[in-house]
């Protein structure tokens, strides 16, 4: 198969993912898409950066072995502790979360402040203060843990009372203090709305999905490797487990129906 009709590689820890693929086939409707959730063993935000690393490594081989031309890290997580490893280990391009979001931040911010929600082990990655840093340092970063907003997020509790209260709970720090919040996981656009209907109106929101989608676009057309869309193809989804439960959730994040998930556990 030529290069460029070759599918594109995704993978998060579990859900959160799609919202990626979403925005993908939103930019590049030819594109076809091979993803795996590895929902047997998420959350990969309470995991140690060995295990992280483990895992998506395994993962990465497994996209490879399904000639992928290039592969998506969706997981925040696995992007801060795993990403270097991945692009010595494979031998396709590997984009990540991290550095497409931080660069929208950096190029949108008038105040120099920018506030980075996301799991435990994302935040204490310093990946983002790290990568933002790199590109300016007189930004000044505010980071915040959200541990509960995926399992809320994960339950299809989307909106209401609940989810209010937990986001102003992790938020409050952070208004008045931010001109543009950074969403660093890719579970977190689901609740956009109601993130920002509590932070201030003037602040930006960036959705690292979208900035991925961008990222993904500029390298295969630099690479000269964009889909024809010549042969129609069906995307593939696999997950370690709970395929069926998997398929239920997948409407909240894509706004379609995945027609079938394959369920393959990785050792």
């Amino acid at each position: 198969m030529e290069v460029r009709n070759s599918p594109i590689g995704v993978f998060d820890s579990g859900l959160g993912g799609l919202t990626v693929v979403k925005q993908i086939k939103k930019l590049l409707p030819k594109e076809n898409i091979v993803y795996f959730g590895d929902t047997a063993r998420l959350p990969y935000g309470s995991k140690s950066n060995e295990t992280v690393r483990k895992y998506s490594l395994e993962i990465a081989r497994f996209l490879e072995k399904k000639g992928v031309k290039l592969i998506v890290v969706a997981c925040n997580t696995s992007s801060s502790v795993a990403l270097d490893l991945l692009s010595q280990e494979i031998s396709v391009p590997v984009i990540g979360v991290v550095k497409p979001a931080c660069k929208k931040a950096v190029s949108v911010t008038k105040s120099g402040n920018i506030g980075v929600i996301g799991t435990r082990a994302t935040m204490n990655s310093g990946a983002y203060k790290d990568t933002i840093s790199s590109m300016n340092s007189k930004i000044k970063v505010i980071q915040k843990e959200c541990p509960l907003f995926v399992p809320l997020v994960e339950e299809g509790m989307t909106d209401g009372e609940i989810v209010e209260m937990v986001v102003r709970y992790y938020l409050e720090s952070l208004r008045g203090e931010i001109d543009t919040l950074i969403l660093g996981c890719t579970h977190y656009p689901i609740i956009k709305h109601v993130i920002a209907k509590y932070v201030d109106g003037d602040v930006r929101i960036i959705d690292s999905s979208v900035e991925v989608a961008r990222e993904v676009h500029e390298l295969l057309k630099r690479e000269g490797i964009l889909s024809k869309g010549e042969t129609a193809r069906e995307d593939a989804f696999y997950v370690s487990d709970f395929p069926q439960r998997f398929e239920e959730m997948a409407k909240l994040f894509t706004g379609e129906n995945l027609k079938r998930v394959g369920k393959i556990y990785l050792e």
